[in-house]
């Protein structure tokens, strides 16, 4: 069992796309040769969702009360809600709010046992679970004080580039007053060791958006970049990341500069997001940098008025899993150069393209 990976997946608000994406996902048989899924959720739900998808004829699953009794050849999924749950495609409920909690709680306890190696979460309404007393803006404040860290960053991840992100879920009119240079500093330490220890890119180059248009022409549009963000670049090279910037971000994703450096630190989260999410939608993954444990998602919402009609894109809850495998043999094969047990070039080779790995369109 403990041969393979062990992958949690939670399923996220259950009225929308979170399960068709991942019975998507899990669809070809032949991904169990590579994990072993655990979905913490409901059965009932899972099946529900399952006949919603007509070519998916066929799927082995196996209901289970806990991790440790997970099937190394099937979809197991953990029972972590009541009997009498039941899906309403299409919209946030209270009920449907308390499940997406009951199952992050169930799967964040078994991801600290160690019952599974991974975690990979699926997408939630914020404010419907803030209603039902959840207390975080979001999955990454609450794995931060889950794990007990002094920070993270969200790190949104593709083939094509890496987005960083100073401030995260927050009012966009509270953003100028959260931009330090002490939160610049730490989310540009945070990449550089992610970058190296979970990717594998050594030395790597990071990219620094501007608050203000045009990087504040010269203080004619915002001081933020004089005052702040220059200081802070400033100080992280001297402490030996290698950090270059502001750029105004128009330039900077338009004319593609964005492919000059292994990640960029947007601002702030539409300036990082929207960008990353035009350029790389399908297989984005969010990924929570700076956690002893490794957690991804899809880079997409609940789309509620896409659930239970077999219309959802299952790409990068795909992109996702695999993601959060590649990261874990990252991380190892970090361990071990640094226990002086492999040879750099080993961690430095990209990660496989998976052989074997079904390529579903």
């Amino acid at each position: 069992m403990k041969d393979k990976i062990i992958v949690g997946i939670t399923q996220g608000d259950s009225n929308g796309i979170g399960y068709e994406v991942i019975i998507k996902a899990l669809s070809d048989p032949r991904i169990l040769d590579m994990f072993t899924p655990v979905v913490y959720g409901s059965s009932k739900i899972f099946s529900f969702y399952r006949k919603s998808i007509p070519e998916i004829e066929q799927m082995d699953t196996n209901a289970i009360s806990s991790a440790s009794e997970a099937h190394a050849k099937r979809v197991n999924i953990v029972n972590c809600l009541p009997d009498n749950v039941f899906a309403e495609p299409g919209g946030a409920t209270a009920e449907s709010a308390k499940a997406a909690i009951t199952a992050l709680d169930r799967a964040v306890r078994d991801l600290k046992a160690g019952s599974i190696d991974v975690l990979v979460t699926g997408p939630i309404n914020k404010k419907a679970i803030v209603a039902e007393g959840f207390g975080f803006p979001g999955h990454t404040e609450f794995l931060q004080e889950a794990f007990g860290v002094k920070d993270v960053t969200m790190l949104m991840i593709s083939e094509r580039l890496k987005v960083g992100v100073v401030t995260g879920h927050i009012p966009l009119k509270d953003v100028p007053a959260a931009i330090t240079e002490e939160k610049i500093l730490s989310k540009l330490r945070l990449m550089k060791a992610s970058l190296e220890q979970d990717f594998g890119i050594a030395n790597p180059r990071i990219g620094v958006l501007s608050l203000n248009p045009h990087s504040g022409d010269s203080g004619l549009l915002g001081t933020e970049e004089q005052t702040i963000i220059i200081p802070a670049i400033r100080k992280a090279v001297e402490e030996g990341i290698l950090a270059f910037g502001p750029f105004s971000p128009d330039g900077y994703f338009g004319m593609g500069h964005y492919e000059q450096f292994d990640a960029t630190l947007a601002m702030y989260h539409d300036q990082g997001l929207a960008p990353f999410k035009a350029i790389a939608f399908e297989d984005g993954v969010n990924y929570t940098a700076g956690l002893p444990v490794v957690r991804t998602s899809p880079d997409h919402g609940t789309a509620f008025e896409l659930a239970g009609r077999d219309e959802a894109d299952p790409r990068s809850m795909r992109a996702a899993i695999f993601a959060a495998i590649d990261i874990l043999k990252k991380r190892k094969a970090w361990k071990a150069l640094q226990e002086g047990k492999m040879p750099e070039r080993e961690l430095q080779e990209e990660s496989p393209s998976h052989p074997g790995r079904p390529q579903i369109a």
